[in-house]
């Protein structure tokens, strides 16, 4: 019954990051190039947002796994004391 659910889990989290990878792959590398009265360009965002989206996520990111690891150094320090 477990295994049904870590497979659903994945199928879902990796259905979420093609759709992801596929939304920014047209909204970087393909939009560009179509014309700006195009219908296509009113699914999509901002073009400067393209690059501060990821920066922010990465910052993010970046910030909790500092955060984390300075959390895990600071219990491990209490328990070899």
């Amino acid at each position: 019954m477990m295994d049904l659910a870590d497979k659903s889990v994945g199928f879902i989290l990796s259905a979420i990051s093609l759709s992801i990878f596929t939304y920014y792959t047209f909204w970087v590398i393909i939009l560009p190039f179509v014309d700006s009265d195009h219908f296509a360009h009113k699914y999509f965002l901002d073009r400067k947002l393209a690059i501060i989206i990821p920066v922010l996520a990465g910052v993010a990111l970046v910030s909790f796994l500092c955060i984390f690891i300075g959390l895990v150094m600071i219990k491990s320090k209490k328990k070899s004391s």
